[in-house]
């Protein structure tokens, strides 16, 4: 199997789309101030090498260019059908372009409307039936400066750079044009969405992501529509190339009122947040952040570390910009004993002898030079930002160039190994910028745009690190008893309730090893009073609580009463607090009164966990400081399940509360990964019940001990399946398939664990990979393959089991992994590329034949309609296997040693 490329990503359509050899305007107009007019003469002046046709029942030419009635009257099939005319006509413009072979059309056309019955819906509905693909409606176009096409009516066309931006506005991808024509940076391809009828964001992650021409990719987001798909190609695109985004309506209010403490915490932009960063990608606030990111992205790689060192003419604008860079968690590259020595020979004696390195007011180009030489060649430095404040004395002009044709001789010096170089010519002329950005020099008009520049570049870096690191093992002690957990919330759902009562939830927490006080639910005071004595004799004290379905939150009706210690302080309290709670909520049902021990723990740290839902992207995770005054606090963050111990680490890190979690003045450190665990656990609870709508725990009291959950709610109702496919249809991320784990026994009763492939196995397959010969590894990657780097077994291993599968094999008495086998799946679900790969010492035994059936019954499952691959034609035994299971082979029409192969399902 080869490892070309992944073609089971639904690109090769969109390369029709937006790299067409013909495309069609339909809607062109001779009328001044028109889209169609526009369009037509954007396509003319990019000059678009391919054929090229215009429709037009009213006109037969415009602006010299014959016009025919109707799209089957066009002397070629176009690839591409760009439309303009009015609504009303798509329907059937687009069944015209179908019945002649039409890959895709981009429809700028506003006014389909949405929902049954709408010309978008009809429009949609005829192009699936042709196997067409549609860009828009309701959309600026599409400019592609490498294939010469501005399908768009934007006032300018991008020169061909290494950027791609996809835009749910058509006027953030004009101004983003106007922009990229001032500062002279380059587009691979803009592309604006609309409506997303068809094509979606997620499916131009995936063409980007693996577009050659694309160094990153820019997003102006609005609103995700599937949160499955763009997590699965959002992810799968950042980890080979930067993904940047701007959301807007980031300070809207939840749309729903929250009756959990959880719920209210977790708005809906904190979780497009939490979706970003568990996808990988960079976010930032503005469109003069992303204007930021595109100059730097687009022009150097990112830099190995954090380090940077300044160079400047002005010490104030030098502090200016290490202040920022510290604020931004950036480090001040320290100047070692041998780099002060070699600047003191080339400086004035006034020079600062620190970083930022301040070459005073006076210097000029030689200056300079010589200062930007030495810390070009010092390995403590990571990047190198060069400041210049204009002065009466030296020319800035003249310090640019020079400074411009120093890096040009330093990056051929070192290619690829090139540290990055930045620039800030504060108030430059536009000669200035022309010259560092004709040299690929990132440059700023302030010293904090230009810090931030390669901050972003930072966090790319920590980015693609992070997704590759190996999460730790889970403890083989968590083994939750999912049955009985499904049995309290089914009974609570059969009684017509929307919530557990107390002595249920400690049930439910415990069947997931989450300690809860002791509680009891009592019906009267005189109950209340006896469970209060059985307490007692523990040398406890009690708490009690109104139980009702109906108040949620206790101690707004004065329902909580502390610390009582005999029976006859219990008998008092129980009936005041059901006289109150009737007094201040006579529409409320009282059930009694909970009583509970009372936990007094000095030292232990008051925490929040929980579940919310979120309409977008399902169930979420949050953490953070508890305690009533929970919301105001305002102390939390929030993750997309499933989780692992690594990222419920990163969960609670990012909140300030994390810091009480540690050891300080007489306090002890919280147990290790104890609240961890809590997060992994509820997170498992959330793939196991999906009809837990909403949870949380506050407080979880944590100390040096562990923890205990004191006070709970959870919300049950009827799952939403948000998300199509296995797996739960609560989580946007796929849950890990356990479903999957089966043991098998192929030729001579040789028994074997197969399991889908998780991230902490990256070990594993190393040490297997010493198991298959050369000649072997030849066979699956179609080249030499003399090392495997971390990266790369990284993203074999973690997969979002939604597009990506892989099983691998274990030999149940040795626990070696011997054999391994991976599907991945185009956008659409339609069809699957498939990869085999076994120990080259245990070939011959049934192995091979097993896993295959195994994959084209995962197939078949996720409802895909065919599995395809290539194989090299000297892979006999590979080619005699997929004959035997049913597959069509077939000689490879542009490769001559490929055979394709093909199963239908």
């Amino acid at each position: 199997m080869p490892n070309r490329t992944i073609k089971g990503l639904s690109t090769s359509r969109l390369n029709n789309l937006l790299a067409p050899l013909s495309v069609a305007l339909v809607g062109g107009s001779p009328r001044d101030g028109s889209v169609g007019r526009a369009v037509l003469e954007n396509i003319r002046k990019a000059r678009f090498k391919g054929e090229f046709g215009l429709v037009n029942s009213r006109y037969a030419e415009i602006c010299g260019i014959p016009a025919v009635t109707s799209v089957d009257k066009l002397p070629f099939v176009p690839e591409l059908v760009v439309i303009t005319a009015p609504a009303s006509a798509i329907p059937g413009i687009i069944d015209q372009a179908g019945k002649r072979g039409t890959a895709g059309a981009l429809i700028i056309t506003a006014g389909l409307g949405h929902g049954p019955g709408s010309i978008a819906e009809i429009t949609g509905q005829i192009a699936q039936k042709y196997g067409m693909r549609l860009i828009g409606p309701n959309c600026l176009g599409i400019m592609m400066p490498n294939a010469n096409l501005n399908a768009s009516f934007s006032a300018h066309m991008p020169g061909p750079g290494n950027l791609a931006l996809i835009s749910q506005s058509g006027a953030i991808a004009a101004g983003m044009v106007d922009w990229a024509a001032q500062r002279g940076v380059g587009f691979s391809g803009i592309v604006s969405i609309g409506d997303q009828l068809d094509i979606d964001i997620s499916d131009l992650l995936d063409y980007f992501a693996l577009d050659a021409k694309t160094r990153a990719i820019l997003l102006y987001v609005e609103a995700i529509k599937d949160a499955r798909k763009f997590m699965s190609a959002a992810r799968a695109a950042a980890r080979v190339k930067p993904v940047v985004v701007v959301k807007s309506g980031r300070m809207a209010q939840g749309a729903k009122a929250a009756a959990t403490h959880t719920g209210a915490l977790a708005g809906s932009d904190a979780v497009y947040d939490a979706a970003f960063r568990r996808a990988g990608i960079l976010r930032v606030s503005d469109l003069r952040e992303l204007f930021d990111c595109a100059e730097t992205l687009g022009r150097v790689e990112s830099p190995t570390g954090k380090r940077l060192a300044i160079l400047t003419n002005g010490g104030g604008i030098g502090v200016l910009a290490t202040d920022r860079l510290v604020e931004l968690e950036g480090i001040p590259a320290p100047l070692t004993p041998d780099t002060r020595q070699k600047l003191d020979a080339v400086l004035p004696p006034t020079w600062s002898k620190s970083n930022p390195i301040d070459i005073i007011g006076d210097a000029n180009a030689a200056r300079y030079a010589a200062a930007l030489e030495v810390l070009l060649a010092d390995s403590g430095n990571d990047a190198v930002l060069v400041v210049n404040v204009q002065t009466a004395i030296a020319s800035a002009e003249e310090i640019a160039i020079v400074v411009t044709e120093l890096v040009k001789k330093y990056r051929e010096r070192h290619r690829r190994w090139a540290k990055p170089v930045l620039a800030a010519w504060v108030g430059a002329d536009q000669n200035i910028i022309d010259s560092l950005s004709s040299a690929g020099i990132p440059n700023y008009p302030t010293e904090d745009d230009a810090v931030r520049g390669f901050m972003h570049l930072v966090r790319h870096r920590e980015v693609v690190d992070e997704l590759a690191q190996v999460p730790p093992a889970m403890p083989d002690t968590f083994a939750p008893d999912v049955d009985k957990a499904r049995q309290i919330v089914a009974a609570a759902m059969a009684d017509g309730r929307r919530w557990l009562d107390p002595v249920e939830i400690k049930r439910l927490l415990e069947t997931y090893d989450i300690d809860m006080v002791p509680t009891y639910a009592a019906a009267d005071v005189e109950q209340a009073v006896e469970y209060a004595k059985e307490i007692f004799a523990q040398g406890a004290t009690v708490v009690l609580k109104i139980l009702s379905r109906d108040i949620i939150h206790k101690s707004d009706v004065g329902g909580v009463v502390l610390n009582l210690t005999k029976p006859d302080a219990v008998r008092m309290a129980a009936g005041g607090i059901m006289a109150r709670a009737k007094q201040l909520r006579p529409d409320a049902r009282i059930s009694g009164v909970i009583v509970q021990a009372m936990v007094v723990k000095a030292k232990a740290r008051e925490l929040i966990l929980g579940l919310a839902d979120d309409p977008t992207f399902g169930t979420v995770v949050v953490f953070g400081r508890g305690g009533t005054a929970v919301e105001i606090i305002n102390d939390k963050a929030l993750a997309l399940p499933p989780l692992d111990l690594k990222l419920a680490r990163d969960l609670i890190e990012r909140t300030r509360v994390s810091r009480l979690l540690r050891a300080y003045r007489d306090v002890p450190a919280v147990k290790e990964d104890a609240v961890a665990m809590v997060l992994v656990k509820l997170a498992q609870m959330a793939a196991d019940i999906p009809e837990i709508r909403e949870l949380d725990i506050n407080p979880l009291l944590a100390d040096e001990t562990g923890v205990m959950a004191v006070d709970a709610r959870i919300a049950v109702g009827q799952p939403e399946g948000k998300f199509a496919g296995s797996g739960p249809g609560n989580f946007a991320v796929r849950a890990y398939p356990s479903q999957w784990e089966r043991h098998i026994e192929v030729k001579g009763a040789w028994r074997v664990f197969v399991r889908p492939i998780r991230p902490e196995d990256e070990p594993i397959l190393h040490e297997f990979l010493h198991h298959v010969t050369a000649h072997d590894l030849r066979l699956r990657f179609f080249a030499p393959m003399k090392e495997f780097t971390h990266e790369f077994i990284a993203r074999l291993t973690q997969l979002d089991y939604a597009r990506a599968m892989a099983f691998i094999a274990f030999d149940e008495i040795t626990h070696e992994m011997i054999g391994v086998v991976r599907i991945h799946s185009d956008a659409l679900y339609e069809s699957g590329e498939y990869a085999i790969m076994l120990r080259s010492d245990l070939k011959g035994r049934g192995l091979g034949w097993a896993l295959m059936q195994l994959i084209i019954e995962y197939a078949r499952s996720e409802g895909l309609s065919e599995i395809s691959g290539d194989v090299l034609k000297e892979n006999t035994v590979m080619l005699d296997m997929c004959r035997q299971l049913g597959f069509e082979v077939k000689p490879d029409p542009v490769e001559p040693d490929i055979c394709n192969v093909r199963l239908d399902l």
